[in-house]
């Protein structure tokens, strides 16, 4: 009854006292405006709605007001204490992040799609089957990444408060063919080059200028001045000094991965796949969007995403072994049971906060599995068999149709599968021996 009146009263944000007598709860709220009279009394419960100047009264009835308000207080108290967290939690750094991530987060759909239209054309090219479908196949997959710089400046723009086409016309400098007749720094631009991160620092240059200029022109002359001072300056700006500097963040990323996986493969896997849950928890875990869609910008994939994709899998381990641990816990039982589809698939989150998270230990001994399937992966691409992602968002099972590898397809689905098998079996140990307090 107290969740079900508080959205229909104006929120947690609309009240600002709350009290009741024998019958009603008495609420002071600060908008009245905003109050569904006509839903409250039709709850199932609510006698009647009484208005008078200094309250609002909903009439619930004897006994059953005292036990509504003390929920009605209760619930107020937790979102008073999420809101206060959720301020806590918006650090700058943490901003910034999720800022970020808004731009590359709309893209995913697009890169799952072509991503998996790669994976079926390099098949059929393998197989050598359809081969005049092939040359179809591969336009549609790739024309999405050849253009992919536009849709990331569109996308910066809309974030942070700029034209959305602007923001793309000025990323569209790029990957235009013509930058090879350009020379930066004494060398000749490829077009391309920068990748995403270039064109994420030129959209974002493109929205102060164009912001710049439509404080100070008179409207008379914004119409026509600001577009053309914003494409300008932000286009001069990525050519000569941005998509050289982008290019050269996006080299080092690329040779740094290459280097972490081929020489400390095994150690970073554990590193990575133990740590990503708690990156996840912590909300640090966007900084890796960009690198991802770098990676795949280069190599055609990412070998970062298979190693994370680890931490599922220590989680549906930890989360197996509780199930089987606590016979007596029926309601833990049945949140497990509808958690774990979605937890296969690497939805994590109903797992995370609904079982391990909430108990505690499970949830460093699922730290634990995804470490284990971390190194595993890991330790292949020390062997020169690298697995990697064709496009990000999917993980767990999901995961398999996106695969690539220095081995062919039929190594990255076993190496990956058994770096899952390998996580649920770590983290299931872990769990059903360190995990849960004696007694449980």
């Amino acid at each position: 009854m107290a969740a079900a009146l508080l959205p229909l009263v104006g929120g947690p944000a609309n009240i600002t006292s709350v009290a009741h007598c024998m019958t009603r709860l008495r609420l002071g709220l600060a908008d009245r405006s905003l109050v569904d009279g006509e839903a409250l009394r039709a709850l199932p419960g609510v006698l009647g709605v009484v208005e008078d100047d200094t309250s609002y009264q909903i009439v619930l009835g004897p006994g059953v007001v005292a036990r509504v308000t003390a929920d009605f207080e209760a619930l107020l108290r937790q979102r008073t204490l999420k809101e206060a967290q959720k301020a806590r939690n918006a650090t700058p750094v943490k901003l910034a992040l999720r800022r970020v991530a808004n731009v590359f987060v709309p893209l995913i759909p697009a890169l799952i799609g072509c991503g998996i239209l790669a994976g079926l054309n390099g098949l059929l090219l393998n197989l050598g089957w359809l081969p005049s479908l092939t040359p179809a196949l591969a336009a549609i997959a790739t024309a999405f990444m050849a253009l992919i710089a536009v849709f990331v400046g569109h996308n910066t723009a809309k974030e942070f408060g700029g034209t959305p086409v602007l923001g793309g016309a000025v990323a569209a400098v790029v990957v235009y063919p013509g930058v090879a007749k350009v020379t930066a720094f004494g060398v000749t631009l490829a077009p391309g080059q920068g990748g995403v991160l270039g064109a994420l620092a030129a959209a974002l240059l493109g929205t102060y200028v164009e912001k710049y200029c439509r404080r100070r022109l008179p409207g008379t002359l914004d119409v026509l001045l600001t577009p053309t001072l914003t494409i300008l300056v932000s286009g001069l700006a990525t050519l000569y000094v941005l998509m050289y500097t982008a290019g050269a963040v996006s080299t080092a990323i690329g040779t740094g991965a290459n280097w972490l996986l081929t020489t400390t493969g095994a150690f970073a896997g554990l590193v990575l796949g133990g740590l990503f849950l708690p990156l996840v928890m912590l909300g640090l875990h966007q900084a890796l969007i960009p690198i991802h869609t770098t990676l795949i910008e280069q190599q055609g994939s990412t070998a970062l995403l298979p190693l994370l994709a680890m931490a599922g899998a220590g989680q549906v381990g930890a989360c197996l072994a509780v199930y089987v641990r606590l016979r007596h816990d029926e309601s833990l039982r049945t949140t497990i049971r509808s958690a774990l589809p979605a937890g296969l698939l690497g939805v994590g989150e109903p797992l995370i906060y609904g079982v391990s998270l909430p108990l505690g230990r499970p949830f460093l001994t699922a730290c634990v599995g995804g470490a284990a399937g971390g190194a595993f992966v890991g330790l292949f691409a020390m062997l020169g068999e690298r697995v990697g992602a064709t496009a990000i968002g999917p993980s767990g099972w999901a995961l398999f149709p996106l695969l690539a590898g220095d081995g062919g397809l039929g190594a990255a689905v076993a190496i990956y599968g058994g770096g899952l098998a390998t996580g649920y079996a770590v983290g299931f140990g872990a769990t059903y021996v360190f995990g849960l307090p004696r007694g449980r």
